[in-house]
C-alpha cells in the first residue's frame, strides 16, 4: 500500500536561497529565501524542487532543498 492509498500525507517543504559559499550551507540572506512550497509526497517537492534549480542553474551559489517536514512532526515514524 502506498501513503496516498492510505490516506496519510507526508509534507515535504521546498525552498532556497543564495549561499555564501558554494559548498557550504550558510544562507547570504534569510529574508530573500525562496519559500516555494509545501507538497503532499515526495514526488510533488521533487518535481517542483528540479524546476526551481534549473531556473538558478547559472548561478552556483543558489540551492534549492527539499525538507521532510513529516518526520519533524513525528519523528518516531521515520516516514512509516
Amino acid at each position: 500500500m502506498t501513503n496516498e492509498d492510505t490516506g496519510k500525507q507526508l509534507l515535504h517543504l521546498v525552498f532556497g536561497g543564495e549561499l555564501e559559499t558554494v559548498d557550504g550551507l550558510t544562507f547570504r540572506d534569510l529574508d530573500s529565501l525562496d519559500l516555494v512550497g509545501i507538497y503532499p509526497n515526495y514526488a510533488s517537492a521533487q518535481k517542483v524542487w528540479k524546476q526551481k534549480a534549473q531556473q538558478s542553474v547559472d548561478n552556483a551559489h543558489m540551492r534549492y532543498f527539499i525538507v521532510h517536514m513529516h518526520r519533524l512532526l513525528d519523528p518516531e515514524t521515520d516516514g512509516q
